[in-house]
């Protein structure tokens, strides 16, 4: 496997339980909140906020921008939960507003660009507090650099690359939430990870030649100090 897709796979989010069962007790959480319960909304919240902030942050890479995009996209959901539609997965329904709001926010700030490291600080969706230090650093250097990477792809390819190969969410769940056809979703998943690959060698082969360049500055400063009589 190239360097360049263990890295992406590497970041992917992590599995989750039973989808059919997961799926059963959001409807059931959904149909108490019709009822006008608020604290079932509050606990359907607090099931998929996480998954919500991480499909933004792969789509805007910024962190405050993902915290707001993952609020308003909850802010719609609430108001049009009554249309909500029972033959479909929430979280398929979730994904789809959420990246819509987060694509709308890269449209109306074009300027943005690169990627905030705020997040790095806050560590991968599935890091532990039992890993060990060295790991998580290791972690949150490859983490910035794939995010570098993602960054440099337009947003068409970056938010399907992002819901393939982080989200680990199929062809048919992107058609879904993006409204493409599915062909699209496949020949863009292929253009994006050619884009991704190359901006990846070109960042790996930069870094190399700056740790030649390290290491021949210090043994040229080794070999010019005279030894000690």
């Amino acid at each position: 496997m190239p360097a360049s897709d263990l890295a992406l796979r590497r970041q992917q989010a992590p599995a989750g339980g039973s989808m059919s069962q997961s799926r059963q007790e959001d409807h059931e959480i959904i149909r108490e909140c019709l009822t006008g319960d608020e604290d079932a909304f509050a606990a359907l919240v607090g099931r998929h906020q996480e998954r919500a902030f991480w499909a933004a942050y792969r789509v805007v890479g910024n962190a405050e921008a993902a915290r707001d995009v993952a609020q308003e996209a909850f802010v719609r959901v609430w108001r049009a939960l009554e249309r909500f539609d029972f033959s479909m997965a929430f979280t398929t329904w979730l994904y789809r507003i959420t990246v819509n709001l987060a694509i709308d926010h890269l449209r109306r700030n074009k300027r943005h660009k690169g990627v905030d490291i705020e997040v790095l600080r806050e560590g991968l969706a599935d890091g532990g507090h039992d890993i060990a230090p060295q790991y998580r650093e290791s972690q949150r250097e490859l983490s910035g650099r794939v995010r570098a990477v993602l960054a440099t792809l337009d947003e068409k390819y970056r938010t399907v690359l992002a819901l393939r190969d982080l989200e680990g969410l199929s062809s048919k769940q992107i058609s879904d939430i993006s409204g493409i056809s599915h062909a699209t979703v496949r020949w863009r998943l292929h253009v994006a990870r050619k884009q991704f690959r190359e901006s990846w060698d070109r960042l790996e082969s930069r870094r190399a030649n700056e740790a030649r360049a390290r290491l021949q500055r210090t043994t040229d400063t080794n070999t010019d100090t005279p030894l000690s009589s």
